[in-house]
C-alpha cells in the first residue's frame, strides 16, 4: 500500500535528540530552540519566530495576543482545519465564515469588505496548500479598517507572496511541523511576529505568563507571574528533530517540487479530457508543493476515485469539510450560502506526496481510472 504520507528522515534526528538530552536541558528554550528560531528569523524576516508545541498553541498565543474579547468578530474562511476556528472560539469570538474562490480552496478576497462590520476585529487567511491568498488586498483592508491580520501559514513553510515569504506579511503567523507538512517534528508548530509591539507580551505568555525567558536572559534578577499564557513551549527533543530536518530543507523542498511538477505535467491532458481539476498557483504566489489535489466534477465521482485508488493499493484523502456547516458550528452559522467551500468539501481528493514516493506508480493508476470504471460514471 501506498500511504497517503510518510514522514521523512533525514537521518540525524536522534543523533541532535541525544545531544539535546545530554546537553542537561530538554525542558524547552535551549540550544537547537534557539537554532531553529534563529534560523527562520534570518531566512525569512520574521521579526521574532517562537516554537511551540503545535500549530494550534501558536493559533492560540494569536488569539491571546489580539486581545480577542467575547463578542469580538474573526473573519476565517470555511474551508479550513477546525484548529483556525478554535483559537478564537475560546476567547468568546463570533467566527465569521468567507467562502472560498471559484479556482482555488483559498478565501475569496473580493467578498471579504462586505463581511467587515464594527465589531470585526481580525481576519485569519489560510494558505491553503503553501499557495499564499491576494495579502495586497487583504493588508489593504487591515489599513483601512485597523484590523489584525493573522496569517494561519500551517501549510506554508518556505512559501512566498511577491518575494515576501509567507507568515511574514501579516501581524503575525502560525506554522506547523506536524508529520504531514513538509518539514516535521512529529508535532509542533511556530508563532511569527512581525509587530515589534506584540513580542515582549508573547514570550510571556509563551512562558506560562511569566517573565521567564527575560530572567534567562539575564534582563531580571527573578521572574514571576505577570499575565495569562499556557505551556506553550516546546522541548528541547522536539527542536532537535526539528533542526535535522531545517538542515535538509532545501533538498526536501527540491525533491517535493519534482514530485508535484511531475503529477502536474503527467495529469494536465487526462484532466482536461476527464473534466478535473488541477492545482492553481497564481502569479503572485510561489509553490512550496505541500500537496498535490484533484478537483472532481462531483462527490461521486470522487468516492469512486478514491475507492478505485485505494483498490490498486494507493491512499489518497479528502480534505476539509466546510467548517460553518459542522454539528459543532451549524446552529450558531447566520451567515450567507457558501458555495466554493461547500463544494471543495465535496470534490477535492488530496494525492500522496512525500520524500520517498514513486510518483510514477500513483500517475499511472490515475490514468487508467475513467478506463476501469468509465462505465459506472
Amino acid at each position: 500500500m501506498i500511504p497517503f504520507n510518510k514522514p521523512y528522515l533525514t537521518g540525524k534526528e536522534t543523533q541532535y535528540i541525544e545531544e539535546a538530552v545530554k546537553s542537561g536541558k530538554i525542558s524547552g528554550n535551549g540550544m537547537f530552540t534557539q537554532k531553529c528560531q534563529a534560523f527562520f528569523e534570518q531566512k525569512y524576516g520574521f521579526k521574532k519566530a517562537l516554537l511551540t508545541t503545535s500549530c494550534t498553541d501558536a493559533l492560540e498565543m494569536c488569539a491571546i495576543l489580539a486581545n480577542i474579547q467575547p463578542g469580538d468578530e474573526v473573519i476565517i474562511p470555511s474551508f479550513t482545519f477546525v484548529s483556525t476556528a478554535l483559537a478564537f472560539v475560546r476567547q468568546g469570538a463570533k467566527i465569521v465564515f468567507a467562502d472560498s474562490s471559484p479556482n482555488h480552496p483559498n478565501i475569496d478576497v473580493s467578498k471579504l469588505e462586505a463581511l467587515i462590520t464594527p465589531k470585526t476585529k481580525a481576519i485569519v487567511p489560510v494558505h491553503y496548500a503553501g499557495v499564499a491568498c491576494d495579502m495586497d488586498e487583504i493588508m489593504r483592508l487591515s489599513e483601512k479598517y485597523n484590523l489584525i491580520i493573522i496569517e494561519d501559514a500551517a501549510q506554508a513553510i518556505d512559501s512566498y507572496y511577491k518575494g515576501k515569504a509567507l507568515g511574514s506579511i501579516g501581524h503575525m503567523g502560525a506554522f506547523s511541523f506536524h508529520e504531514t507538512k513538509n518539514i516535521i517534528a512529529g508535532e509542533g508548530g511556530m508563532l511569527t511576529i512581525n509587530d515589534a509591539k506584540f513580542i515582549p507580551r508573547a514570550e510571556i505568555i509563551w512562558e506560562k505568563g511569566t517573565n521567564r525567558a527575560a530572567f534567562f536572559r539575564g534582563e531580571i534578577d527573578k521572574y514571576t507571574w505577570v499575565d495569562t499564557g499556557s505551556s506553550f513551549l516546546p522541548s528541547e527533543v522536539i527542536a532537535a528533530f526539528l533542526w535535522a530536518q531545517i538542515e535538509k530543507l532545501e533538498d526536501i523542498q527540491k525533491k517535493r517540487l519534482q514530485m508535484w511538477n511531475c503529477y502536474y505535467e503527467n495529469l494536465k491532458d487526462w484532466a482536461k479530457n476527464n473534466e478535473i481539476e488541477l492545482p492553481e498557483i497564481p502569479d503572485f504566489a510561489s509553490n512550496n508543493s505541500h500537496m498535490f489535489y484533484l478537483v472532481c466534477p462531483s462527490e461521486v465521482h470522487r468516492s469512486r476515485l478514491i475507492r478505485y485508488l485505494k483498490d490498486n493499493n494507493i491512499l489518497a484523502i479528502f480534505h476539509y469539510q466546510s467548517l460553518h456547516s459542522s454539528p459543532y458550528y451549524s446552529n450558531k452559522y447566520d451567515g450567507s450560502l457558501l458555495p466554493n467551500a461547500d463544494s471543495f468539501s465535496e470534490k477535492l481528493v488530496r494525492l500522496p506526496m512525500f520524500y520517498e514516493l514513486d510518483v510514477e506508480k500513483v500517475i499511472s493508476a490515475i490514468l487508467l481510472f475513467h478506463d476501469k470504471v468509465a462505465d459506472s460514471l
